[in-house]
């Protein structure tokens, strides 16, 4: 993942899940207190202790250990937290655009030397092959621009061992086999080897990421801008134009020079003993002998003046043409390794950036010269050196130096009157709040926010000081100016880079044509296509053949947890019912740190179509619009100080026994310290019921920046969409998500940006506020610790007693005014696609629900992962069913070859009946399974299952019997029943580049914003 949010992670291995260990375990106090840990100077299992620090705010101990014989770097944080996390992490700053480091990411996990020597055949993508032989909650791997990491977490402490000997051995000691470079990496190949005239084209795991990624504008804009700022640090993921440059020798030399222990930097977190994990990594790393370390720290460039930078990007479609611009001004900031300073700016960057009420979104987005920041805003400290920027996208052409001399003015004035003490006072509040958050990922959360800048030259430890740092950077802000000094001296008095990025029509016709021309050079190299095609579709035949072995490959040398080993009882959380009022009330007592969790549902029954569409914007607006009383930078600053934040969304749910039957409605929620609930409460009453619907500005700029992230959603997640609208016909839930979440909102927002006629929206907007908060239909859950029962109990009945009791309007129509064809395509200008296929299959509680998610899992790992992705060259592709949603589907992600992609999910029922499932296959279906079901959970989210679609602890204990008990026959069964026999009942979405296989069979949905195009008001709803 490159810091700023733009990831390399390999799809489809963020699982959740865990086993809860039966361990005995050790008291906090003991876990962490230091005296209890291996002391400075203490040599064990071939590492000496170098230091050892205790955090007691994070209620942590750390311990940095050296090998003694590589020199690998070793950091161990004990935590009472069972959930245990590994990361194995190793510099890897790149020296081209190849994409050397990401593509080595790829192949490593392809295989080990460890499987190699123990069985006749190697065994391909241990990595993806581990995921259905363990109960990990998460398994991943990140490239990163300047290093790459490996990390998983899992709360069983045998699982834990296997998955360590696995990421150990496979970054190691992997095979890098010219078939897993080729398969990862790129090759030239027939589209389809078994026509003879199939066209010959670029393939490849990363090849195709990569075009999935640069079709994006917003990804190629923060490349683009990382080119010239850091172009020292090269495009770490890869440039499509410069991967086929990478050779097999060149990624494995940079395994030899890169990927050893001594340029290695490990992690572990949790309660297991570090004494456990020091000899089983000892056992690892004795074997190599120390090497040199990759210890360049690489820095931006250095700016003795100002410089401005334009370059051409892509158009995109779901933003007015006449505004495509992107620009922004940097400035090159401090070094990262002083964290008092870092975290000084850090404060400065959230104080001038973060929220509605920040000075620069109300002196650039609210002056419309923009509809949202730029995808390299921020202040980066990822790097040696930090970067802050500031920018806009969706600017027109005519505004671009306005947008730059506002960005100096604006900082100017905030210099001039000084920062705001309660503004920066919200800011610390949020931070205090996020420490004192229980969270079930608390980990991995350590290991990523310490990971890039122990890589980068910051003392780890001096990163995990949160109090000290907190305190010192109180006592610089006690002596006043401190805030404006660091403004003054990073930004007001320093050089800048500006760069922009300008929409160039023929941008992807340009990207095929320059593919096309690289395709015919490198083919040029072995002798023209018709001398080389024998061997291309020779050595893609070949391909196929190892890729279908491995298929059916001996994978004991893998490691393995039971399902015996998963108890047939689960974990309950007792839950408490009651009534304030009329009102029902959920209560969950436990351990929260001081903090209170509320939710309130409203439901609406029989709610007009023509308001439902405009629920979500609801949600978004009342949080945006302020009241006529108090802007919403003043409620924003209270809710800094006050709450932990507070949300408003959509609500969705299907009856765990009927599918036709649906609760809809609205969902509000927030957390705070206790002794502020009151306050909490009132700023949701006060922005429910007094928020200025007459906002006719401030709505434009809301609509328009959510068009512009919709841009975004649909590069990053349009297999989501896709799913979504291939659902939303089968079930009235899928519908109403659809209505409410999918390909449905990005046309209604996108149409209405265009047309930039807001009073309709604002009139169905008071409607929606008459009956959003009322008594009737409410129901609330409360999370807090015992001691705060009493003084919520107080809180809550005042807030109730302060709604009113409202009536929603009635439909007169049938349930859905609403048509989702079966076929349907939505053309966008990438150069993959995003698939989907769904069927109906059964509510929660029928018995078929269970055999359906084990049938899922084995599609996924047994078949679709196989031909879709390994054989296919998408980035990723399997099966799911929604468990509470009774919707069997398939996807694909970043799909080069969907016609293929199709006629895999349309035949992928009958393979599952006619295959002879192996006891063994099951077993890993169930483990894969429960990764999900046992999940840890967070405590504010414990008792919302229940909460929020009423499915009880004795349906879950059901569901969780029938997952244990399902057998070969029952996956046979429910293939024949609801795929095979459901064939041709299926509805498919496509998102993505326009083809051939496109036929008159399809519905096409062009997404356009030109207004004479524009979906007319009483059509937006049938697409």
């Amino acid at each position: 993942m490159l810091r700023g949010g733009l990831s390399f992670a390999r799809l489809a291995v963020g699982k959740r899940g865990g086993l809860h260990c039966r361990i005995p375990k050790r008291s906090y106090a003991a876990l962490t207190d230091l005296k209890q840990l291996p002391q400075p100077g203490d040599k064990l299992h071939g590492f000496t202790v170098q230091r050892a620090k205790s955090v007691p705010e994070l209620q942590l101990a750390a311990v940095q250990l050296q090998h003694d014989k590589t020199g690998a770097d070793y950091i161990h944080v004990a935590r009472d937290d069972k959930n245990n996390v590994f990361a194995i992490g190793f510099k890897t700053n790149p020296n081209d655009d190849t994409g050397v480091p990401h593509i080595l990411e790829h192949t490593t996990l392809c295989g080990s030397e460890k499987c190699e020597l123990i069985v006749l055949y190697p065994v391909r993508d241990p990595f993806f092959k581990m995921l259905n032989r363990s109960l990990s909650n998460f398994m991943n791997a990140f490239t990163s621009g300047d290093h790459t990491t490996y990390p998983f977490a899992t709360t069983n402490r045998v699982d834990f061992n296997n998955l360590m000997d696995v990421y150990m051995d496979a970054t190691l000691k992997p095979l890098l086999l010219e078939s897993d470079f080729k398969q990862e990496g790129w090759r030239i190949g027939p589209e389809n080897p078994a026509e003879a005239d199939s066209p010959l084209l670029f393939k490849g795991v990363v090849y195709n990421e990569m075009k999935g990624q640069m079709s994006d504008s917003s990804y190629l804009y923060y490349i683009r801008f990382q080119d010239h700022i850091f172009p020292d640090l090269h495009n770490s993921g890869g440039d499509p134009h410069k991967i086929p440059d990478l050779t097999l020798e060149q990624l494995r030399k940079f395994h030899r020079d890169h990927y050893n222990p001594s340029n290695a930097k490990i992690f572990t977190y949790g309660d297991a003993p570090i004494e456990e994990h020091l000899s089983r990594l000892n056992d690892k790393l004795s074997g190599f002998e120390r090497a040199n370390v990759d210890s360049d720290l690489r820095e931006p460039i250095t700016l003795n003046e100002s410089k401005t930078i334009t370059v051409p990007g892509p158009v995109d479609p779901l933003t007015d043409k006449n505004a495509q611009h992107k620009t922004s001004v940097s400035w090159i900031m401090n070094e990262t390794a002083d964290t008092v300073e870092s975290f000084s700016l850090r404060i400065m960057s959230s104080y001038l950036l973060d929220g509605y009420g920040s000075p620069l979104y109300q002196g650039l987005i609210d002056e419309k010269l923009g509809s949202d920041f730029s995808p390299n805003t921020g202040y980066d400290t990822s790097s040696k050196k930090g970067i802050l920027s500031v920018g806009l996208q969706n600017v027109r052409k005519e505004d671009l130096k306005t947008v730059q001399e506002k960005i100096h003015e604006v900082l100017q004035s905030v210099h001039d009157k000084g920062f705001d003490g309660k503004k920066v006072e919200g800011i610390l509040h949020q931070l205090e709040l996020a420490l004192k958050h229980k969270t079930a990922t608390f980990g991995m959360s350590v290991m990523q926010g310490l990971t890039p800048a122990w890589f980068n030259g910051v003392d780890p430890f001096d990163a995990l000081s949160w109090e000290e740092t907190v305190s010192k950077f109180k006592e610089l802000y006690a002596k006043g100016g401190y805030l404006e000094s660091l403004l003054k001296k990073y930004m007001l008095d320093a050089n800048t880079l500006t760069f922009t990025m300008e929409p160039e029509p023929s941008y992807g016709k340009s990207l095929t044509n320059e593919e096309a021309a690289r395709l015919a050079a490198e083919i040029e190299k072995v002798g023209g296509e018709s001398a080389a095609r024998g061997g291309l579709v020779e050595q893609e035949l070949k391909l196929l053949e190892i890729q279908e072995n491995a298929r059916n490959q001996d994978l004991s040398c893998l490691p393995t947890v039971k399902v015996e080993d998963i108890p047939r009882e689960m974990e309950k959380k007792p839950l408490q019912h009651g009534k304030i009022g009329n009102i029902p009330v959920q209560w969950r007592t436990a351990p929260t740190n001081g903090l209170t969790y509320f939710r309130a549902v409203n439901t609406l029954e029989d709610l007009p179509e023509e308001l439902r569409m405009y629920l979500p914007l609801f949600t978004d607006a009342i949080l945006r619009l302020g009241t006529p009383k108090k802007t919403m930078e003043e409620l924003e600053d209270m809710i800094k100080l006050k709450t932990g934040g507070i949300k408003a969304g959509t609500h969705v749910s299907t009856n765990h026994s009927n599918l036709e039957i649906t609760e809809e409605g609205l969902v509000f929620s927030g957390y705070c310290l206790d002794k502020n609930v009151p306050d909490m409460l009132e700023l949701l009453r006060t922005i429910l019921l007094e928020t200025n619907f007459y906002a006719v500005s401030k709505l434009r700029t809301l609509i328009q920046g959510i068009a512009s992230g919709f841009v975004n959603s649909l590069a990053e997640s349009g297999h989501n969409f896709a799913r979504t609208f291939a659902a939303a016909h089968l079930t009235p839930a899928a519908r109403a998500t659809e209505v409410m979440g999918g390909m449905t909102q990005v046309r209604l927002i996108s149409n209405m940006a265009a047309n930039e006629v807001y009073n309709e929206a604002l009139d169905k907007l008071r409607k929606i506020a008459e009956f959003a908060a009322r008594q009737n239909g409410l129901r609330v859950a409360v999370t807090c610790g015992t001691e705060a029962v009493s003084d919520n109990e107080a809180a809550v009945q005042k807030f109730i007693e302060s709604l009113p009791i409202a009536q929603t309007p009635t439909r007169d129509s049938p349930l859905f005014d609403f048509e989702a064809p079966t076929k349907a395509f939505f053309p966008l200008p990438y150069q993959v696609s995003y698939t989907s296929s769904c069927v109906k299959t059964v509510p929660y509680t029928h018995k078929d629900g269970a055999a359906l998610q084990m049938l899922s899992q084995l599609l996924t790992h047994k078949h679709l992962h196989h031909e879709i992705r390994e054989k296919g060259g998408a980035y990723g592709g399997g099966a799911f069913h929604r468990g509470a949603g009774g919707i069997f589907g398939f996807y694909s992600y970043r799909d080069p070859n969907v016609a293929n992609t199709l006629k895999i999910m349309e035949t992928a029922g009958q393979w599952a009946v006619q295959k002879r499932w192996s006891e063994r296959d099951l077993e890993e279906a169930k483990l894969s399974v429960f990764q999900g079901v046992d999940a840890p959970t967070s405590v504010s989210e414990e008792g919302m299952v229940y909460f929020l679609d009423g499915i009880t602890d004795e349906m879950r204990q059901t569901r969780r019997e029938q997952l244990l008990d399902v057998a070969v026959d029952d996956i046979r069964r429910v293939a024949q029943t609801y795929l095979v026999e459901q064939a041709g009942k299926e509805a498919i979405a496509v998102l993505g580049e326009n083809k051939d296989w496109v036929d008159e069979a399809w519905n096409v949905f062009p997404l356009s914003l030109d207004p004479s195009q524009s979906v007319p008001a009483d059509d937006r709803v049938v697409l």
